[in-house]
C-alpha cells in the first residue's frame, strides 16, 4: 500500500479502457484530481459542480484528493509535508503511485501532474502569473521568481506538457489556450475551450430581494452605490489597484470585499491610509455570497491575472455589470461598454472612470441586463456534455 493513501472501497465497474467503452452499458470511470476542497476556493467549488453534473449523467468519478468532502467514491491520498514545495510533490509522487495499483479509463488532473490524460488548467500558466507578478515586484521579482515552490511549479509544468501521457488540456478560457500555445507551442488541436458552468436559477437577478437586509448589516445607505469585490489572495486578485481607483472616483461608492486573505489588516491600513475606511466594508470569507450579490450595483475584479474566475459568471447571471482586467479570462465575455468594463490591472484612471460608470443606473443596469443574457448558455449541462464528449473522444483515440 502506497503511504499515505486511505483506501476506500470502489464502486465503478469497470477497470481498464478496453471493456469501458462509452458506448457500451458500463459507466466510464474516471479519476479526477484535487489536492483539496475549501468552501472558499471558486476552483474546487466549480470543480464539486461539475463532478456532480457528471455524476448525474453516468459518468463513474473518483476523486483522489488529500481532503474532499464525503463522495460516493474517493481515496485520501495524503502524504506527510513540511513545506508548500514538499506538499505539492509528495501529492504528486503518491498519486501517481496509486495510479500505478488502481486503472482508470481516464485520468483527468486539476493539479500540475504529469501522470494524467487529460488535464484542466484552471490554475492557468504558472510561467505567465510570475509576468505579471513582476509588474508590481519590480527588481525584487528575480529573487522571488527563485523561491523553491516556484521553482518546482515551472519545472512540473514543463513535465506536465510534455508528457507523452497527455492527451489534451481543457482550458476555461481562450486566454489560457493562446498562453499555453505561446509558452509550450502546444498544438492547438490538444487544447480545449470549456467555459464552466453556472446556475442561473441559483445566480439570478431575485438575489436583490437581500439588498436592504445586507446593507443594513454592513451599515451601507440603501441608495448609495455600492461595488462588490469577491475573491482569496487580495495582492493578486487586485484590491491594491482597486483601493487607488476608488480615490479617483468622481462619486462616492462603498465597497465591500468578501474573502479570505492573510494578510487582510495589511489592505485594511491602506483603505484607512487613502481616507476609504468608511466607505470600505472587509466581510471576510462567507459561506454564501449569494445576499452580497443582490445588495450591489456592480462587481469589481481588477486582477493582475486569473484564468478565470467563477466569480465573474456568477455576477454577470445576477445581472451585475462586471469591471475585470486585461488578463482575466472573463475577457472572453465581456466587451466593454456592453456587458461590462475591462482595463489593465494598474491603470487607475481608467479603472475609476470605469467604476464611476458602474455606479450610474442609467448604464450599470442595462449592461447588467446584457451581462446575464451572455452567460445564460453557459449552462452546467451544457459543460458536462462538452466534458463527456471529450472524454469520449479520448477513449475512441488511438491507444499509444
Amino acid at each position: 500500500m502506497v503511504y499515505g493513501i486511505t483506501p476506500c472501497l470502489p464502486t465503478g465497474l469497470c477497470y481498464s479502457r478496453h471493456t469501458c467503452d462509452p458506448r457500451g452499458n458500463l459507466p466510464m470511470r474516471v479519476a479526477i484530481i484535487r489536492q483539496k476542497y475549501t468552501d472558499f476556493g471558486g476552483a474546487e467549488r466549480f470543480l464539486k459542480r461539475a463532478v456532480d453534473a457528471l455524476s448525474q449523467r453516468g459518468v463513474a468519478i473518483t476523486m483522489l484528493a488529500r481532503a474532499w468532502p464525503p463522495a460516493a467514491d474517493r481515496r485520501i491520498i495524503n502524504p506527510r509535508y513540511w513545506s508548500r514545495t514538499e506538499r505539492d510533490r509528495g501529492f504528486a509522487a503518491a498519486v501517481c503511485a496509486h495510479l500505478q495499483q488502481e486503472s482508470f479509463d481516464l485520468v483527468q488532473s486539476h493539479e500540475r501532474i504529469a501522470c494524467c490524460d487529460l488535464y484542466r488548467a484552471g490554475d492557468g500558466v504558472h510561467r505567465e502569473w510570475l509576468i505579471q507578478r513582476a509588474r508590481i515586484l519590480g527588481w525584487q521579482a528575480k529573487v522571488a521568481d527563485q523561491m523553491p515552490y516556484h521553482r518546482y511549479i515551472l519545472q512540473a509544468e514543463e513535465r506536465l506538457f510534455h508528457s507523452p501521457q497527455l492527451k489534451a488540456v481543457v482550458c476555461n478560457s481562450a486566454m489560457v489556450k493562446q498562453e499555453l500555445m505561446d509558452h509550450f507551442r502546444l498544438p492547438a488541436q490538444k487544447l480545449h475551450v470549456i467555459y464552466s458552468g453556472i446556475d442561473c436559477a441559483r445566480f439570478h437577478p431575485d438575489l436583490k430581494a437581500h439588498r436592504s437586509a445586507v446593507r443594513q448589516q454592513w451599515q451601507i445607505p440603501l441608495e448609495a452605490p455600492l461595488l462588490l469585490f469577491v475573491g482569496s489572495g487580495f495582492a493578486r486578485k487586485g484590491v491594491n489597484a482597486l483601493l487607488q481607483a476608488m480615490t479617483l472616483m468622481r462619486q462616492s461608492a462603498y465597497l465591500l470585499i468578501v474573502g479570505k486573505d492573510k494578510q487582510q489588516a495589511r489592505f485594511q491600513r491602506r483603505a484607512k491610509q487613502l481616507g476609504l475606511a468608511q466607505r470600505v466594508r472587509f466581510c471576510g470569507p462567507q459561506q454564501s455570497v449569494l445576499p452580497f450579490y443582490g445588495a450591489a450595483d456592480g462587481v469589481v475584479l481588477p486582477t493582475l491575472y486569473d484564468p478565470f474566475p467563477n466569480v465573474a459568471l456568477e455576477a454577470m447571471a445576477c445581472g451585475l455589470p462586471l469591471l475585470s482586467s486585461t488578463k482575466c479570462g472573463a475577457v472572453d465575455l465581456v466587451e466593454s461598454g456592453y456587458n461590462g468594463w475591462l482595463c489593465d490591472a494598474l491603470d487607475h484612471h481608467t479603472m475609476a472612470t470605469q467604476l464611476d460608470a458602474l455606479c450610474d443606473p442609467h448604464m450599470a443596469v442595462p449592461m447588467g441586463q446584457a451581462a446575464r443574457q451572455t452567460v445564460l448558455p453557459l449552462t452546467l449541462d451544457a459543460m458536462a456534455t462538452r466534458m463527456e464528449s471529450l472524454y469520449t473522444s479520448l477513449l475512441d483515440s488511438p491507444l499509444p
